[in-house]
């Protein structure tokens, strides 16, 4: 069963987020008013309310699920690539976590563009976001982590041979790429790159046997309990 097998539940899981997270995100970019038109949040979210709480909403959970997508690449980090892949793991969990909690600024936003001028709303949310426990707390440096990470724990994914090099590429062109581009239509290309090279990895897991998944565990002395043995012995 699905749900008594550890294997299988945490290699399907992984699969299905690695798909999910970062299609959600290219998703959000097209139907995000900000993309097109004024640059100014608060006019197009004003002009959009339901579009601007929907991209929110998909953004946030593209992220806080693209945190969690990364302990599935941990997993066959296992035996090479250990440190930069820990590294790189790491840095995507806390960055993704960081970067989902800024989402509550659209609503705010969208919430001052109704009752202030564009000049005047983004005046007030500047002064909201650059208080230094936001600024330390919830952005620096903690939103980089997520574009930095993510690539390092992909490119270690590659070299222990669990993924295709275009997929450290195209995570590497989606989520730096975007970081001097101005957000907009353009950002549509950088935020469809993941989703390629993400989603073949959460194809090849899905096709995976249990018995790959849990090839991937590192074997220790004989006699000695270890995840691979236990998880023969579990899944």
């Amino acid at each position: 069963m699905f749900f008594q097998s550890s294997a299988a539940f945490r290699r399907i899981a992984s699969g299905v987020l690695l798909i999910t997270a970062p299609l959600l995100q290219a998703v959000a970019v097209v139907v995000d008013p900000g993309t097109w038109g004024d640059d100014r949040e608060a006019v197009g979210y004003g002009a959009n309310p339901v579009l601007a709480q929907l991209e929110s909403a998909m953004y946030h959970w593209s992220w806080m699920l693209m945190a969690v997508a990364a302990f599935g690449l941990l997993h066959v980090v296992r035996r090479r690539s250990v440190v930069i892949g820990h590294i790189g793991g790491a840095m995507s969990v806390v960055g993704y976590i960081a970067v989902s909690a800024l989402l509550l600024t659209d609503p705010v936003e969208w919430w001052l563009g109704q009752r202030f001028t564009p000049e005047q709303a983004q005046r007030h949310l500047d002064e909201m976001m650059n208080l230094p426990g936001v600024v330390f707390g919830f952005q620096m440096p903690w939103i980089f982590f997520a574009w930095v990470g993510l690539p390092l724990l992909t490119f270690a994914v590659w070299r222990a041979g669990a993924a295709h090099w275009l997929v450290p590429l195209t995570v590497t062109v989606g989520y730096v790429g975007a970081i001097p581009v101005p957000y907009g239509p353009a950002t549509i290309a950088f935020w469809a790159a993941p989703v390629i090279g993400l989603g073949s990895v959460g194809v090849r897991f899905l096709r995976m046997s249990d018995e790959e998944w849990i090839s991937y565990y590192p074997t220790a002395a004989p006699g000695r309990t270890t995840p691979d043995s236990y998880a023969n012995t579990t899944a």
